[in-house]
């Protein structure tokens, strides 16, 4: 996401990395380039001016530091700037104290909002509440339905108002009726889809009010396209003024898109930008955190985020469990295999090799296939249970039965096992290491990057 801002920061601040020092005429050169950076990725225009104006005042006024370069120095204004520009801090969707929280989701057709929706709810039910949707898009075709099969999906009621099987067009009675719905069957997160046009008018505008209105709604969150352009903030500015929304969304971070415009959002309306939704997938929907964005612009990659994905698949005791096999080399292909469905249970590989720092440019051209691992289960899944807990009695016989059973050659097999070792070898070494007490602080870790 952000390839080309963030290609083109890294071509800014380089300006300045091979300088000695810091002053007025260099500093001069590399705003230019940020600002430069930053119309091309198409952040508005004022956001963009500003935000180089106070870096240029930062620098300028900051203490001159012997410890850092002023390649490093610079980079950390810039990131600090960025952060500030993003929003500070992760800003939490507000529950209400009084079960259901009502969450009105608004913006153009088009934009998402009814995937969004979906997502939403599997975000909510994953942190243990109990979500429902309401279907209150009633005039594009076919949304109930789209509604009601993520809803299937995700494993959560739908609320939708039909007559001799045709939708109702009545959006106020269906977010009415949901409410009472949802208090009814004690569900405690209340998600209601509305209609979008491709343009702003001004009978949806007057629909969404009345919605707001009598339901009274504890959160509204603004779902944007990120590959909108400059039309996301128009569309943000006008949609703000009429429903004063609590909070942005942004999709389609995936896509091939510049992106500026969305994030300048935040600064236009000063509202805060609570998700982001990578994929298609329904867990492709991320708690939008600014620190961590501005990282990943930065091509710092995003350790924290990949650390908590990992954490979403932990369990301490099997934990504690492999690292003792590990030591004491009982670690075989069935826990490896296992350790496979997490990895993938964490979400798209891409994605995740992303937030490593430094490796996401160095995959960014390549195609990552999210089945990447399919030849290898089905090598371990062609070896007997005896074979998977005790690899050495893998002879050549076995071998050949095993790239028959699971459609490649005996060289992929060979290449498994060898691997296997290596990997056996290595983890062993590094449990080691952590047994002396040597553990990875995965914050300074940050900081030291700053």
């Amino acid at each position: 996401m952000f390839e080309n801002l963030s290609d083109k920061l890294e071509e800014a601040l380089k300006t300045i990395s091979g300088q000695s020092q810091i002053n007025e005429l260099n500093v001069a050169e590399t705003m230019r380039e940020i600002r430069r950076a930053l119309l091309d990725a198409d952040v508005n225009y004022q956001v963009a001016r500003d935000f180089t104006k106070n870096v240029k005042e930062k620098v300028l006024g900051s203490k001159v530091l012997t410890a850092v370069s002023p390649g490093q120095q610079l980079t950390k204004i810039v990131y600090d700037e960025l952060v500030a520009f993003l929003g500070e801090e992760h800003t939490e969707v507000q529950l209400s104290p009084k079960p259901p929280t009502i969450i009105l989701v608004a913006g153009l057709q088009g934009s998402g909002k009814t995937t969004f929706c979906g997502k939403l709810a599997a975000y909510f039910k994953s942190k243990g509440l109990a979500p429902m949707l309401a279907a209150a898009d009633v005039y594009r075709p076919a949304a109930v339905d789209q509604l009601k099969t993520l809803a299937e999906q995700v494993g959560v009621p739908v609320h939708a108002v039909l007559e001799d099987g045709k939708v109702v067009q009545d959006a106020v009675r269906v977010a009415k009726e949901a409410v009472a719905e949802a208090r009814k069957n004690a569900r405690n997160i209340l998600i209601i889809d509305t209609a979008g046009r491709m343009h702003v008018d001004e009978t949806m505008m007057v629909e969404v009010e009345n919605i707001k209105k009598t339901v009274d709604p504890t959160e509204i969150l603004f779902v944007v396209d990120s590959m909108t352009g400059q039309d996301a903030v128009n569309t943000a500015m006008e949609f703000n003024q009429r429903l004063n929304f609590d909070g942005v969304v942004l999709t389609k971070l995936d896509g091939d898109t510049r992106g500026g415009a969305a994030l300048s959002i935040r600064s236009v309306v000063n509202k805060p930008i609570k998700f982001a939704s990578t994929g298609e997938k329904l867990d492709a929907l991320i708690p939008f955190y600014p620190d961590r964005m501005a990282q990943r612009i930065l091509g710092m990659g995003d350790v924290i985020s990949f650390v908590e994905k990992a954490q979403e698949q932990f369990d301490q005791k099997q934990a504690e469990k492999l690292q003792s096999k590990i030591r004491s080399e009982d670690f075989n292909l069935e826990d490896f295999y296992e350790q496979l469905q997490r990895i993938k249970s964490m979400g798209s590989l891409k994605d995740l090799m992303g937030m490593i720092p430094g490796v996401g440019r160095q995959i960014r051209d390549l195609d990552i296939d999210d089945d990447a691992f399919k030849h290898i289960e089905a090598m371990i899944s062609s070896m007997t249970p005896q074979e998977r807990h005790h690899p050495e009695l893998l002879n050549g016989s076995r071998r050949r039965r095993i790239a028959m059973g699971s459609g490649v050659e005996v060289r992929d097999v060979n290449q498994l096992i060898k691997q296997f070792k290596e990997m056996k070898k290595m983890m062993k070494t590094m449990s080691k290491l952590m047994g002396k007490g040597r553990s990875v602080d995965l914050q300074g870790l940050m900081r030291g990057r700053m």
